[in-house]
Protein backbone atom coordinates (compact mmCIF):
# COMPACT_ATOMS: atom_id res chain seq x y z
CA UNK A 1 0.00 0.00 0.00
CA UNK A 2 1.40 3.13 -0.85
CA UNK A 3 1.91 6.09 2.23
CA UNK A 4 -1.10 8.27 1.31
CA UNK A 5 -3.28 10.56 3.26
CA UNK A 6 -6.67 10.76 2.62
CA UNK A 7 -9.07 13.04 3.02
CA UNK A 8 -12.83 12.66 2.63
CA UNK A 9 -15.32 14.30 0.70
CA UNK A 10 -18.70 14.61 0.59
CA UNK A 11 -19.98 17.36 -1.90
CA UNK A 12 -18.98 16.53 -5.50
CA UNK A 13 -16.33 14.69 -6.76
CA UNK A 14 -13.20 15.47 -5.12
CA UNK A 15 -11.55 17.31 -8.46
CA UNK A 16 -14.89 19.44 -8.43
CA UNK A 17 -13.64 21.06 -4.61
CA UNK A 18 -9.82 21.13 -5.91
CA UNK A 19 -9.28 24.89 -4.80
CA UNK A 20 -10.40 24.25 -1.29
CA UNK A 21 -7.62 22.16 -1.40
CA UNK A 22 -5.03 24.05 -2.21
CA UNK A 23 -4.86 27.34 -3.88
CA UNK A 24 -5.87 28.47 -6.94
CA UNK A 25 -2.43 31.43 -7.59
CA UNK A 26 -0.47 28.11 -6.09
CA UNK A 27 -1.29 26.02 -8.56
CA UNK A 28 -1.05 28.66 -11.57
CA UNK A 29 2.62 29.80 -10.45
CA UNK A 30 3.47 26.52 -10.08
CA UNK A 31 2.13 25.34 -13.92
CA UNK A 32 3.96 28.48 -15.26
CA UNK A 33 7.39 26.99 -13.89
CA UNK A 34 6.64 23.82 -14.42
CA UNK A 35 6.36 24.50 -18.39
CA UNK A 36 9.20 26.50 -18.63
CA UNK A 37 11.34 24.07 -16.95
CA UNK A 38 9.68 21.20 -18.73
CA UNK A 39 11.33 23.00 -22.17
CA UNK A 40 14.94 24.29 -21.10
CA UNK A 41 17.75 22.42 -21.66
CA UNK A 42 19.55 23.43 -18.80
CA UNK A 43 20.03 20.97 -16.07
CA UNK A 44 20.90 23.80 -13.34
CA UNK A 45 18.37 26.35 -14.24
CA UNK A 46 15.52 23.44 -14.14
CA UNK A 47 16.70 22.43 -10.52
CA UNK A 48 17.04 25.90 -9.48
CA UNK A 49 13.47 26.96 -10.57
CA UNK A 50 12.49 23.20 -8.64
CA UNK A 51 14.09 24.12 -5.95
CA UNK A 52 13.55 27.73 -5.61
CA UNK A 53 9.70 27.96 -6.36
CA UNK A 54 7.92 24.59 -6.16
CA UNK A 55 10.22 23.88 -3.09
CA UNK A 56 11.31 20.42 -4.42
CA UNK A 57 13.94 18.62 -2.93
CA UNK A 58 16.73 17.94 -5.28
CA UNK A 59 20.23 16.39 -5.25
CA UNK A 60 23.13 17.85 -6.51
CA UNK A 61 23.60 16.38 -10.21
CA UNK A 62 19.80 15.33 -10.24
CA UNK A 63 19.33 15.23 -14.15
CA UNK A 64 15.34 16.15 -15.54
CA UNK A 65 14.99 15.15 -18.97
CA UNK A 66 13.43 17.37 -21.38
CA UNK A 67 9.23 17.27 -21.18
CA UNK A 68 9.13 15.97 -16.95
CA UNK A 69 6.37 16.75 -14.87
CA UNK A 70 6.52 17.43 -11.40
CA UNK A 71 3.50 17.57 -9.42
CA UNK A 72 1.87 21.03 -9.76
CA UNK A 73 -0.45 21.41 -6.73
CA UNK A 74 2.17 19.65 -4.25
CA UNK A 75 5.14 19.85 -5.67
CA UNK A 76 6.84 20.16 -2.74
CA UNK A 77 5.82 16.80 -1.45
CA UNK A 78 8.45 15.66 -3.95
CA UNK A 79 11.96 14.85 -3.09
CA UNK A 80 15.44 13.45 -5.77
CA UNK A 81 18.68 12.27 -4.71
CA UNK A 82 21.83 13.32 -6.02
CA UNK A 83 23.06 11.97 -9.71
CA UNK A 84 19.07 10.71 -10.23
CA UNK A 85 18.27 10.75 -14.08
CA UNK A 86 14.76 11.51 -14.45
CA UNK A 87 13.56 10.39 -18.24
CA UNK A 88 12.02 12.14 -20.78
CA UNK A 89 8.16 12.96 -20.16
CA UNK A 90 7.89 11.25 -17.04
CA UNK A 91 5.13 12.22 -14.67
CA UNK A 92 5.65 12.64 -10.93
CA UNK A 93 2.81 12.93 -8.73
CA UNK A 94 1.79 13.87 -5.28
CA UNK A 95 -1.77 14.05 -5.62
CA UNK A 96 -4.25 12.02 -6.47
CA UNK A 97 -8.69 12.87 -7.27
CA UNK A 98 -10.86 10.12 -6.73
CA UNK A 99 -14.65 10.62 -6.62
CA UNK A 100 -15.06 9.94 -2.94
CA UNK A 101 -11.76 11.74 -1.42
CA UNK A 102 -8.32 13.09 -2.47
CA UNK A 103 -4.51 11.16 -1.51
CA UNK A 104 -1.41 12.88 -0.99
CA UNK A 105 1.55 11.55 -0.52
CA UNK A 106 5.36 12.42 -0.46
CA UNK A 107 7.85 10.58 -3.70
CA UNK A 108 10.89 10.00 -2.93
CA UNK A 109 13.45 9.07 -5.68
CA UNK A 110 16.91 7.81 -3.85
CA UNK A 111 20.20 8.73 -4.91
CA UNK A 112 21.59 7.42 -8.49
CA UNK A 113 17.98 6.34 -9.47
CA UNK A 114 17.45 6.04 -13.52
CA UNK A 115 13.91 6.95 -14.35
CA UNK A 116 13.17 5.37 -18.15
CA UNK A 117 11.35 7.69 -20.56
CA UNK A 118 7.41 8.31 -19.98
CA UNK A 119 7.09 6.51 -16.82
CA UNK A 120 4.11 7.43 -14.45
CA UNK A 121 5.50 8.10 -10.05
CA UNK A 122 1.82 7.74 -8.49
CA UNK A 123 1.89 9.25 -4.73
CA UNK A 124 3.25 7.70 -1.75
CA UNK A 125 5.97 5.53 -2.97
CA UNK A 126 9.63 5.49 -2.70
CA UNK A 127 11.91 4.66 -5.23
CA UNK A 128 15.37 3.48 -3.36
CA UNK A 129 18.96 4.08 -3.94
CA UNK A 130 20.56 3.21 -7.10
CA UNK A 131 17.46 1.24 -8.53
CA UNK A 132 16.30 1.49 -11.92
CA UNK A 133 12.91 1.84 -13.68
CA UNK A 134 12.43 0.75 -17.11
CA UNK A 135 10.53 2.87 -19.54
CA UNK A 136 7.02 3.41 -19.51
CA UNK A 137 6.35 1.78 -16.11
CA UNK A 138 3.55 2.48 -13.83
CA UNK A 139 5.57 3.06 -10.34
CA UNK A 140 2.35 2.16 -8.12
CA UNK A 141 4.61 0.82 -5.24
CA UNK A 142 7.91 1.02 -3.51
CA UNK A 143 10.91 -0.02 -5.60
CA UNK A 144 13.68 -1.71 -3.40
CA UNK A 145 17.10 -0.18 -3.35
CA UNK A 146 19.15 -1.21 -6.34
CA UNK A 147 16.06 -3.02 -7.87
CA UNK A 148 15.62 -3.13 -11.32
CA UNK A 149 11.69 -3.35 -12.10
CA UNK A 150 9.46 -2.35 -14.89
CA UNK A 151 5.51 -2.69 -16.64
CA UNK A 152 2.84 -1.84 -16.12
CA UNK A 153 1.70 -2.69 -13.65
CA UNK A 154 5.04 -2.45 -12.20
CA UNK A 155 7.22 -5.79 -11.67
CA UNK A 156 10.15 -6.52 -9.72
CA UNK A 157 12.81 -7.85 -12.81
CA UNK A 158 15.92 -7.86 -11.31
CA UNK A 159 16.97 -7.49 -7.04
CA UNK A 160 19.86 -5.73 -6.57
CA UNK A 161 21.74 -9.14 -5.45
CA UNK A 162 20.11 -10.57 -9.18
CA UNK A 163 21.66 -7.31 -10.93
CA UNK A 164 25.08 -7.52 -8.96
CA UNK A 165 24.91 -11.37 -10.17
CA UNK A 166 24.48 -10.44 -13.82
CA UNK A 167 27.21 -7.58 -13.94
CA UNK A 168 29.66 -9.71 -12.78
CA UNK A 169 29.04 -12.92 -14.36
CA UNK A 170 28.29 -11.34 -17.84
Amino acid sequence: MRKTERFFVTESNSLWQLYKTVSFWKVVKNFIIIQMARYTPFFRVKNWLYRTFLRMKVGKQAAFALMVVPDVMFPEKITVGANSVIGYNTTILAHEYLINEYRIGEVIIGKEVMIGANTTILPGVTIGDGAIVSAATLVHKDVPPGAFVGGNPMQLIYTKEEMEKRMFTD
